[in-house]
């Protein structure tokens, strides 16, 4: 599900054509007809919708085009909606998001201009579960990015985007093979899975 360009969306096909991946993207959906992320799905050959959110039923929608397609994971990437309560719940432990912080800090909107404001000196990315809050979700992997003197919101953003583009094809990854699952509003490990998170953590200097 995706709003804009659709770069992470990138990320996640690239990876799907990989041989030994164990997921694939299936279906791209999107509230924004214009949004790039279509135009990247029609490229690469994948089942691509538009929905307008004119109504109530916008969500209800979506989720009968997603059941449709027997879906098993549903990633956000850059969905620049809020998903309503009975969203969530019918689809309990099978939403993922990327936001670019280091949550829980910096959720919601602009959150590397957020993060420069509080002049923090790292900052970064998150794959996370998706609950009823926004940003809330048990975190599944973080990558953390430096904040250098000279950044700005542009720099700071471009400089995250790349970690994000890593770490999101790895969470999909270690869910598709069964090493992390969320059971009770908490993430569960197996097998060398934690210590691969720990591994794409980013060195704290450049």
């Amino acid at each position: 599900m995706a709003s804009g360009r659709g770069s992470n969306l990138q990320a996640l096909i690239d990876a799907g054509r990989k041989t030994g991946f164990p997921a694939e993207v299936v279906l791209v959906l999107s509230d924004r007809r214009n949004a790039y992320a279509l135009e990247r799905a029609s490229k690469a050959g994948i089942r691509h919708r538009h929905f307008a959110p004119k109504d109530d039923a916008f969500f209800l929608r979506m989720g009968d085009e997603i059941e449709s397609c027997e879906i098993d994971l549903i990633c956000c990437a850059g969905f620049m909606r809020i998903l309503p309560p009975d969203f969530v719940s019918r689809f309990a432990g099978r939403i993922i998001n990327i936001h670019p912080s280091l949550l829980p800090s910096f959720p919601g909107l602009r959150a590397q201009k957020k993060a420069l404001d509080a002049g923090v000196r790292v900052a970064g990315c998150t794959v996370h579960f998706v609950d009823e809050g926004v940003d809330t979700g048990p975190i599944i992997l973080q990558a953390a990015v430096p904040v250098l003197p000279h950044d700005d919101e542009n720099t700071l953003s471009e400089r995250i985007l790349v970690y994000e583009h890593r770490i999101y094809p790895l969470a999909v990854r270690l869910i598709a093979e069964g090493s992390v699952r969320c059971i009770d509003g908490a993430v569960q490990y197996a097998g060398d899975a934690l210590a691969e998170q720990r591994g794409f953590i980013s060195p704290v200097s450049e």
